[in-house]
């Protein structure tokens, strides 16, 4: 159970995803077909197939009962198995043989993993996309909504608000293509028996891993993927770039909605980013999530690349670290997404507070200095930027359709 504090830096979504009766339901999905895999290359009769998938069903198990165990069995899969082989054993004696055959407790657990990341992964490209449409939205109507540039934290010269969302947008849409990229090879069925070389499958183990991820939807490796944790890692940190660039875009929403400043602020609604304090405040309340995914991811996408160096065909210790870790990324980073996709499409844009910012500081610049440095044309010039940045960002988001 997701403590008070993950509830409201994720979404319940991604919560439900990796809690325990929905990674349990993805492991009993695996076990199903795997016996129907088996079946159909002739190494399971047909009728243990269907006993074994009969037994599958999710409310047939106490999956807390299942959790609990998983401390003394070192594996969650073993629990499970023990409960799926007691159900088959009463409804076919003949077909207990050929529960979990020729598969191991690691083979279930991180195909279960893929199974879930991938529901997850679909509902990050969603709140994504609207992100991404919602500052490429922004940039065409702002393209020419002049704006004082800032660098090392203090003002410089003129740009335009239109550049500015542009530019958050075109690291989104490369993590949007990194993203679909390592996911179809990352998000593998995992199928190697006990140490990998599918051994008691009598040379079907390639034919009944590609079964078994064709009926999942998953990707079939060349080969088992136990402690070759590479394309794995790899979908965690193309993960990390798309917290982090989300987190680039809060701070500058921060810095842009503070009352002194009062260029953009995020939508106000009867109960979001109130003080119990001070009644005037509007606190970013998206910002806040995605800035706290953007200080907690790293180290997550940190623990799972450390645990890489695994011990020979089956990992002691870092492959567990590893499966803790996964499910704090996925639900930090589908809520930091979350927040902005919620926030962005309703940002508030004071036009004429940019320009006040701005020509208060030209009145304050020598004639040279300010003739040189806030130029209109410096605005104008921003804006084709903007317009250009805006059709090529549509162009990547057509080829990737």
């Amino acid at each position: 159970m997701a403590s008070i504090f993950e509830s409201f830096l994720s979404t319940p979504e991604a919560l439900d995803a990796f809690a325990e009766r929905g990674f349990v339901a993805a492991m009993l999905r695996f076990e199903a077909a795997l016996a129907r895999a088996q079946a159909a290359c002739g190494l399971v009769p047909k009728t243990a197939a269907d006993a074994i998938a009969g037994c599958c069903a999710l409310e047939r198990f106490d999956v807390q009962a299942i959790a609990r165990d998983s401390a003394r069995a070192g594996s969650v899969a073993i629990p499970l198995v023990k409960a799926l082989k007691e159900l088959v054993a009463q409804a076919d004696p003949q077909a207990l043989a050929f529960v979990h055959f020729g598969s191991t407790s690691q083979d279930v657990i991180d195909s279960a993993n893929a199974l879930v990341t991938r529901g997850v992964l679909e509902l990050v490209e969603v709140d994504l996309d609207r992100a991404i449409e919602a500052l490429l939205a922004l940039a065409e109507r702002h393209a020419g909504a002049p704006m004082l540039a800032r660098t090392l934290a203090q003002p410089a010269s003129v740009t335009s608000f239109g550049w500015k969302c542009a530019q958050w947008a075109a690291p989104l849409v490369r993590c949007r293509g990194r993203l679909r990229t390592t996911a179809a090879q990352a998000l593998a069925v995992q199928l190697g028996g006990a140490v990998g070389t599918q051994a008691q499958m009598q040379g079907k183990g390639p034919e009944v891993a590609r079964l078994v991820a064709k009926e999942l939807g998953l990707a079939a490796p060349s080969a088992a993927w136990h402690t070759q944790r590479d394309a794995w890692v790899a979908l965690a940190c193309d993960l990390g770039l798309m917290v982090g660039s989300l987190g680039k875009i809060a701070k500058d929403l921060s810095l842009l909605g503070q009352w002194e400043v009062g260029e953009v602020s995020e939508p106000s609604e009867l109960g979001r980013g109130g003080s119990s304090a001070m009644p005037h405040k509007r606190n970013p309340v998206a910002a806040m999530v995605a800035l706290a995914a953007a200080h907690r991811v790293p180290h997550h996408v940190a623990a799972l690349l450390a645990a890489m160096p695994q011990e020979h065909e089956r990992a002691l210790g870092a492959w567990q670290a590893e499966l803790a870790e996964w499910p704090l990324l996925w639900s930090a980073a589908h809520g930091s997404v979350r927040a902005l996709a919620q926030a962005l499409p309703g940002l508030q844009v004071d036009t004429d507070r940019m320009l006040v910012n701005l020509e208060r500081l030209r009145a304050e610049l020598p004639p040279q200095a300010a003739q040189e440095w806030f130029d209109p044309a410096l605005a104008d010039h921003a804006a084709g930027l903007a317009r250009a940045q805006v059709a090529a960002l549509r162009a990547q988001l057509k080829e990737m359709a």
